[in-house]
């Protein structure tokens, strides 16, 4: 046997099938005929997703490791590299696409080169944008110096400077690297038999860098190869932007250093590790405040700072003196109220709407003029302020919003939520099967046309061919690219990725017989992933909504309790969940459960004391009607119906 690829999952069983579909696909011909002798395994690690039975049932030809805990990447990759009878072993990340002769090309390489230990291809990300990890330097204390403060990324193709990522190395030619990158990492087995498999010291992370400087210092070469492509989505399972993936990351290395450098150096390389750890982790808990805050902040300012002009002004006019006291206190209360109705109103939601920014404007004024109707003489401040207040937000907001939109429209776009256009690139029959798929998804999806997947092919239905994409993206302002993998090979699809250069543009890859196109825009993004189940309920209008009224719900219950707890079948239970939605736990209401070996992949949302089963009064259902009331739910959430099963199953809110 020639090959033994090694998957790991976790939870990204719609990236695992697209990976196996491509991986069968490179690996046969187009008649079925065996192209390159191989076993494929795949070792889940514990996942929730459905994961297991989805292999069982698409790839029967797939020897399945299924843990019953998470092991961890190196456990994990080792328990079938143990059992592996390849000459060569490719570890292969699940949220990758590989190429139709991405195999034969490296192993022909490999054959033709037997000081070979390890190899690596080109990557591109779900934007068709080079990955430069694709060829990397040993992260000596220096190198990992100028990585940590951000040397490297000003001088990338500097030869002392850019090591890390080996900028200056061109990234299409082959060429000798130090580290190959774990989600594509080919090893000869009689190397491994000899320096070992993976160091499970590094749980994630980390290790696939220990291996690769193994197989050099046991006399063997690692190589970048970029005569093949893949395309990796990039941590999916894993954020890169979390506070977690730092500490798990960085940590990683400080084991490595410990491991292959002297003890100075390793002492160095600790220091300049938990430095960047506590300076990566500082930054990134800032800026995902900065990017949360930043608009709301500034209205404060505007707001608070013109209301409090807009005070000195009529004390001047109409010749009044307020207390200091009155003002430092009423005009910041009134600030926070006119922000709080705003952000409720669905004013900080994307698209901005004016009309929701007036809405809630409205509204907290009314709140704010009951208040001051209700305070004791000598606390009421000026109603006139008041009315000046929201007349001078009203006028901010707007000026504000239009600039912005001005601005950057793609960020802060002003008017409804317009619909993306689409392009499918496929046959007739499997690109129908996606423009359904689209439609159930998607709130009227504007779907443009399809585009024959063959060049230099003009039949009726369709608006052009493949050879003619790039233009056909321009003259249609084309927002999303859909690819049908049934239909185009995987070359196919990368090259496209990769000659269209449109920042605007995202693409989409629907794999044969999938509930799911998967895409994915960014590192920091887990990918644009359509499927059956909308994902309405996670859009932040019903989100807030939804929590509000957990919250409202459970405190009147609580301030109700003598009364609200007698009809309630579980009384003892009944009062912990009232603590439990109050802290945000759990929702009143949320998915009915369902076997896992049915079970779709849903919104994720909080687990409820109810589900939609008690709008109908029944607990007990068939899966295929609890997953349609599930899908029901999720698709087009409304308070008004947390409201009716929170009435119905009223007695059932102890369980």
């Amino acid at each position: 046997m020639k090959l033994s690829i090694v998957i790991v999952n976790y939870n990204v069983g719609y990236f695992l099938e697209q990976c196996l579909h491509s991986v069968y696909k490179a690996l046969q011909h187009n008649n079925g005929d065996i192209k390159v002798s191989a076993e494929v395994f795949v070792v889940d690690n514990a996942s929730v997703d459905n994961s297991c039975e989805l292999v069982r049932k698409k790839f029967p030809q797939v020897r399945l490791i299924a843990n019953p805990d998470n092991l961890g990447f190196s456990r994990a990759n080792n328990q079938a590299m143990l059992l592996s009878k390849g000459e060569y072993v490719l570890l292969l990340n699940p949220d990758t696409v590989v190429e139709e002769d991405t195999f034969e090309k490296v192993i022909r390489f490999m054959d033709e080169h037997p000081e070979a230990g390890g190899l690596g291809v080109k990557m591109i990300d779900g934007k068709g944008k080079f990955l430069p990890e694709s060829k990397r330097g040993l992260p000596t204390p220096a190198v990992a110096f100028y990585k940590i403060f951000g040397i490297s990324r000003i001088f990338p193709k500097s030869r002392r400077f850019g090591r890390y990522h080996m900028g200056y190395l061109d990234n299409d030619t082959t060429n000798e690297v130090e580290i190959l990158a774990g989600c594509f990492m080919l090893m000869r087995k009689t190397v491994l038999d000899r320096i070992g498999l993976l160091d499970e010291a590094f749980f994630m992370y980390g290790e696939d860098i220990d291996l690769s400087w193994r197989i050099i210092k046991s006399g063997y070469k690692n190589y970048y190869f970029p005569e093949t492509r893949i395309i990796h989505y990039k941590g999916e399972s894993t954020k890169k932007s979390s506070i977690n993936y730092v500490f798990v990351f960085y940590k990683a290395m400080v084991i490595f250093a410990k491991k292959h450098f002297s003890e100075k150096h390793a002492r160095l390389f600790s220091f300049l590790i938990n430095c960047a750890i506590w300076l990566r982790a500082s930054a990134a808990i800032f800026n995902r405040f900065l990017h949360k805050t930043i608009l709301p902040l500034t209205d404060a300012i505007f707001v608070g700072g013109g209301l409090f002009l807009l005070t000195h002004y009529y004390e001047i006019y109409a010749g009044k003196n307020y207390p200091v006291k009155l003002i430092s206190v009423a005009l910041p209360v009134y600030t926070l109220v006119w922000l709080v109705g705003v952000f409720f109103s669905g004013g900080y939601d994307k698209p901005l709407r004016l009309l929701r920014i007036l809405q809630g404007l409205v509204i907290a004024t009314g709140i704010i003029l009951a208040g001051y109707a209700l305070l004791p003489k000598a606390s009421q401040f000026s109603r006139i302020i008041i009315l000046l207040g929201a007349a001078w937000a009203s006028v901010y907001y707007g000026l504000s919003r239009f600039l912005l939109h001005l601005s950057k429209p793609e960020s802060y776009r002003l008017g409804p939520a317009t619909n993306r256009r689409f392009i499918i690139i496929g046959f007739p029959d499997e690109a129908q099967r996606v423009a359904d798929l689209l439609t159930q998804t998607l709130n009227s999806p504007t779907l443009i046309g399809v585009v024959h997947p063959e060049k230099n092919q003009k039949q009726e239905g369709f608006i052009g061919h493949i050879g003619q994409l790039k233009e056909i993206t321009e003259i249609y302002r084309i927002d999303e690219l859909v690819f049908c993998a049934r239909d185009l090979s995987a070359q196919q699809i990368i090259g496209q990725m990769s000659v269209i250069e449109n920042k605007r543009l995202d693409f989409k890859i629907a794999p044969p017989e999938s509930l799911y196109i998967i895409g994915s825009n960014s590192i920091e993004t887990s990918g644009d992933l359509y499927v059956l189940d909308i994902n309405s309920i996670r859009k932040p209008k019903n989100q807030r909504n939804k929590r509000m009224l957990d919250g409202v719900v459970a405190l009147i219950l609580l301030l109700l309790l003598p009364v609200s707890i007698w009809p309630v079948n579980r009384k003892g239970g009944f009062i912990r969940n009232i603590f439990q939605v109050l802290i945000g736990k759990k929702s009143w209401i949320g998915y009915g459960k369902i076997t896992a070996s049915t079970n779709p992949r849903l919104p994720r949302i909080k687990p409820g004391v109810l589900s939609p089963l008690h709008a109908l009064r029944q607990k007990e259902q068939p899966n295929e009607v609890i997953h349609k009331l599930n899908v029901v739910y999720a698709k087009d959430y409304q308070v008004r119906n947390d409201v009716k099963m929170i009435w119905k199953g009223f007695r059932h809110l102890g369980e």
